[in-house]
């Protein structure tokens, strides 16, 4: 069993991280870098980012912004990088920073992982989710050398991108358990370093007192949460402790549904919907996503029930190699059950 895992050496999650961040790459001599924009964010970032690597010394060989996973293109940038580049900063959301760690892990460098929002676990992840044939694929990447990720960006981002974070967040409850069932079917082994420490990402954030989500105390758990969740999967060598059955439900919506949501909306309603069906942590889950206003921002968002219906029939497709609850007929028909009887889910979806 290989032993030896990945883990940041450099993780700053703070207010104002993003103007530090020329100080932090100095600390670790990563003296002339690339950085990735994502779509928009040179206008609101950029001279912040800039500013920061200039007064630190750091030479930035080119900057860009970003709009595209096709892993063709994210090929095609990361063999014309220049030969001197150290580090490949990515600053945005999950398209900006799965272009730049699939960049770092092509040309074996060190990447720099700043989100600007909280939408999923993605920035802590040594997956990357890109477009191979026209379809949305996780392939092998690199976990980052470094997290930077500034409390101030994150808030500024719409509420929605919050939500989708918690939903991605809430969901190891439910993928832990699943895991936990197909290791009893035969089908898995389990880590229980990888299983401690998922489950210790996700208490922390159930249990931080908080009156709003733009709390910066929340928004800090948020995000070291999410951050704990890419180590767990580093060290399981895979994404089992923290994506089960509620992955599979978003995934099927991506593929099938004329509208999908963002993914950790989508995790989050499945991840409701698959704790009535595995009947374990159900108060704990619908206390925190009551409490949070992620059941009333989904209300707003007219989802229609046969995305789900179909989506959790179709799920065990998704992967077939694995044996969630949803790989069961009888746990099909149960949350297809619950998502046309329990009352919270008739308020969110329509006919």
């Amino acid at each position: 069993m290989n032993t030896s895992i990945s883990i940041p050496a450099l993780l700053k999650i703070e207010k104002g991280a993003l103007s530090e961040i020329g100080s932090f790459l100095k600390s670790n001599n990563l003296n002339k870098a690339v950085v990735f924009f994502g779509n928009g964010l040179i206008d609101l970032f950029g001279m912040k980012v800039l500013s920061s690597l200039e007064e630190n010394s750091i030479e930035v060989l080119s900057y860009m912004e970003l709009d595209t996973v096709n892993i063709e293109d994210i090929t095609d940038i990361a063999f014309n990088l220049p030969n001197q580049t150290q580090v490949v900063i990515g600053i945005g959301g999950g398209k900006v920073i799965d272009a730049a760690k699939y960049t770092g892990f092509l040309k074996k460098i060190p990447y720099i992982s700043a989100p600007t929002a909280t939408s999923n676990d993605g920035f802590s992840s040594a997956t990357a989710s890109l477009l191979i044939r026209g379809k949305r694929q996780s392939v092998p990447a690199k976990m980052a050398f470094g997290i930077v990720a500034d409390i101030d960006a994150i808030k500024s981002a719409p509420r929605g991108f919050l939500y989708s974070g918690i939903g991605d967040m809430i969901c190891k409850i439910t993928a832990i358990y699943d895991w936990q069932f197909e290791a009893s079917k035969g089908y898995s082994q389990i880590n229980d370093v990888a299983v401690m420490i998922a489950k210790k990402a996700v208490n922390s954030l159930v249990r931080t007192p908080y009156t709003d989500i733009t709390d910066d105390v929340f928004l800090k758990e948020l995000l070291n949460s999410l951050a704990m969740c890419g180590i767990a999967n580093e060290i399981a060598g895979s994404s089992l402790p923290t994506s089960g059955s509620e992955h599979l439900i978003s995934h099927a919506i991506d593929q099938k549904a004329e509208k999908p949501q963002q993914h950790g909306i989508q995790v989050g309603i499945a991840t409701y919907i698959m704790c009535l069906v595995q009947e374990h942590r159900v108060e704990r889950i619908r206390n925190f996503l009551t409490d949070t206003g992620f059941f009333d921002y989904v209300a707003t968002l007219n989802l229609d029930v046969n995305d789900y219906l179909n989506a959790i029939e179709y799920a065990p497709n998704i992967k077939p190699f694995r044996h969630t609850y949803l790989h069961e007929e009888e746990y099909r028909m149960k949350a297809k059950r619950f998502i046309v009887e329990d009352e919270i889910l008739k308020k969110i979806f329509h006919e």
